[in-house]
């Protein structure tokens, strides 16, 4: 079984030992946004749907259970493990400036140094929430005992067990472990972080249960997209790192390089909200739309490779004859062509071209948009038969701990499978190169606006 706790829904599915899906269930939840820049979520929600979803589940022999869960997503909470405040979800931009004020204490060196590239600690740095919590609400921090990401306060609740694991701790941690110049931040910290154990243990990120539920680490050089709400494009290599992706620790001999970006299928909810379309509408829209209209999908910022919390979308190239369909079709795009923009520092990192990418996520679940993706990123794309990577991904974790599979890499082999390839049928470099220009040509004034 797999738990997979994300941004909108709590997905619970069960598999079978070769992969097969037995049966799923979803509960969604909201995100509130009580002030600009602000995103949250009830720990809570998180907890019921988790229950929803085990009780919905046939009654049958469970060998296993497995959890990831959306990342830079955390939650404070007493040492009963009762949260104290809403859970600050990974599209929170309240702490911007704590995280550019800590950002400045690094040089590029520094940052080579401790975490292997110049990387940009943004607004879901742990250690910037940290000091938000204790600079506004000094009596909650002081109450605080625990600081948790969602899959490590579901475990806890299934299990009374506190820990987490090395991949979950973003920019905290490093092969080592918690990473001392980054726990150092904020005084009292490293007191309230939880033990590190094996993702077979405790599960993992959902990004990371993707790269496990599509084989990633033994892929050679096929990458991955993962397009749910926000986007993960990733590839593996055995060295290399490159500014404005995330590289994590060695896993099974690999070093695994990915981006994630701000929206994906939140762009998609946007463009529903506001055109009035309801989401399969959306993509019917799209469908008979022309391409031409240039979309940037930084709606809420942009996280990898720019980190720019200040940077705001844009549709480029509307005119008289401009459609909803055009439209549609042009927030489909600009979302693939963020992947694409990600996709060129991965290759950076990688030392290597990407020969093709596997897709999975919710936005597997459209023909148009594998298509498109292929499209802009110029190479084939496999979708999966498994569009739930993550879910997978952590039932794998599950087996392997409960000793269903012997590895992690056998149990990807005997359950990780293509469900069909689209190949690219046009070129979209043009209109990329409109993309790709445009953040330095509006930056500036983008700045202006926030």
């Amino acid at each position: 079984m797999g738990i997979d706790v994300g941004t909108t829904a709590v997905k619970v599915a069960a598999f079978t030992v070769d992969g097969t899906l037995v049966h799923t269930h979803s509960v969604p939840y909201p995100i509130s946004r009580p002030k600009p820049g602000w995103a949250e979520q009830d720990p809570l929600d998180w907890w019921r749907g988790t229950q929803a979803g085990l009780a919905a589940l046939p009654q049958g022999e469970i060998r296993s259970i497995g959890i990831v869960s959306q990342v830079n997503t955390h939650v404070f909470v007493d040492a009963a493990v009762k949260p104290l405040a809403p859970a600050i979800i990974w599209q929170d931009q309240r702490c911007a400036s704590i995280a550019a004020t800590f950002d400045a204490q690094f040089s590029a060196e520094d940052k080579t140094r401790i975490w292997g590239a110049p990387i940009v600690l943004d607004a879901s740095f742990l250690p910037a929430r940290a000091q938000w919590l204790a600079s506004t609400a000094p009596s909650r921090w002081d109450a605080t005992r625990w600081v948790l990401s969602p899959k490590d306060f579901i475990a806890a609740q299934l299990t009374g067990r506190v820990a987490t694991d090395l991949l979950s701790s973003v920019r905290i941690a490093g092969p080592s472990g918690y990473i001392p110049e980054a726990v150092a931040l904020v005084d009292g910290l490293s007191d309230r972080l939880p033990p590190m154990l094996p993702p077979e243990q405790v599960g993992t990120m959902d990004a990371f249960g993707s790269v496990l539920g599509t084989g990633l680490p033994w892929s050679g050089r096929r990458g991955m997209v993962l397009c749910g709400t926000s986007l993960v494009v990733a590839g593996a290599s055995t060295s290399g790192a490159a500014p404005g992706i995330v590289t994590f620790p060695p896993y099974d001999g690999v070093l695994v390089h990915a981006g994630p970006t701000q929206a994906a299928g939140d762009a998609v909810r946007w463009w529903s909200q506001v055109s009035g379309l309801d989401i399969p509408a959306v993509f019917e829209s799209a469908a008979s739309g022309s391409s031409g209209v240039v979309f940037t999908p930084y709606l809420a910022g942009e996280r990898a490779p720019l980190w720019d919390s200040s940077v705001r979308a844009t549709f480029l190239g509307l005119q008289s004859s401009t459609s909803q369909a055009d439209m549609s079709r042009a927030v489909l795009e600009g979302v693939a062509m963020s992947g694409r923009h990600v996709l060129e520092v991965v290759e950076q990192a990688c030392g290597f071209t990407v020969e093709s990418l596997t897709f999975s996520g919710g936005g597997a679940r459209s023909p148009l948009w594998a298509q498109i993706f292929a499209d802009v990123l110029g190479r084939p794309v496999e979708r999966l038969r498994v569009h739930d990577s993550g879910t997978l991904g952590a039932a794998l974790l599950g087996a392997v701990g409960a000793g269903v599979y012997p590895s992690v890499a056998e149990a990807a082999a005997a359950t990780v499978s293509v469900d069909s390839v689209f190949s690219p049928t046009k070129s979209m470099d043009t209109l990329y190169s409109v993309y790709r220009d445009t953040y330095a040509a509006l930056r500036d004034i983008h700045a202006r606006l926030v």
